[in-house]
């Protein structure tokens, strides 16, 4: 089995293992009812997009 020459210095190593995070999607408030939504995007609780109506919400 190879075996390393030299020891992975910690800055090598840390260099790899920054990938390795947590993620979480970047969310807005909606300005026309106050909830959380992605941006760019029409909001699915009252269908509003950048403070005007582009879809009606049936209920």
């Amino acid at each position: 089995m190879a075996v390393p020459f030299r020891r992975t210095s910690k800055t090598r190593k840390a260099k790899r293992r920054t990938h390795f995070k947590l993620w979480h999607p970047t969310l807005v408030n909606c300005t026309n009812c106050g909830a959380n939504i992605k941006p760019h995007r029409i909001c699915k609780e009252c269908g509003y997009y950048k403070g005007k109506e582009a879809v009606k919400i049936v209920e």
